[in-house]
């Protein structure tokens, strides 16, 4: 049950960073939760042998690099879902990484939930 609450709020989570960021278009609720789920896929795979092979150059720069394999990732699943989750270029990808994280700290507040 807790899966499909998180599944459910991580869709609004990025419906809600959708909206506010301009060049960020997800076609529907449905498909932001198909997002949110492809990120996750997305991040886990790729983004986890990345951050492993940057760790020294991630320890160096205090975490940044780390923050660009995560735009990196939205951007590929950009890539993946095709004309249903659309981000344009680096720098709204980058913000909208940084809405999705802000979003989704309040969210977590609201709720009660903590990772």
């Amino acid at each position: 049950m807790k899966f499909i609450i998180s599944v459910f709020i991580t869709g609004i989570v990025i419906a809600l960073a959708a909206y506010i960021v301009p060049g960020a278009h997800v076609t529907s609720f449905w498909w932001a939760i198909a997002t949110g789920l492809m990120i996750g896929v997305v991040n886990s795979i790729f983004g986890s042998i990345l951050r492993l092979f940057t760790f020294p150059l991630n320890w160096l720069t205090f975490g940044l690099v780390s923050f660009i394999i995560t735009v990196l990732m939205i951007m590929l699943t950009d890539k993946i879902m095709g004309s249903k989750f659309e981000v344009d270029g680096f720098w709204t990808t980058a913000l909208f990484a940084i809405a999705v994280a802000v979003i989704e700290m309040i969210m977590n507040q609201l709720t009660g939930r903590s990772k």
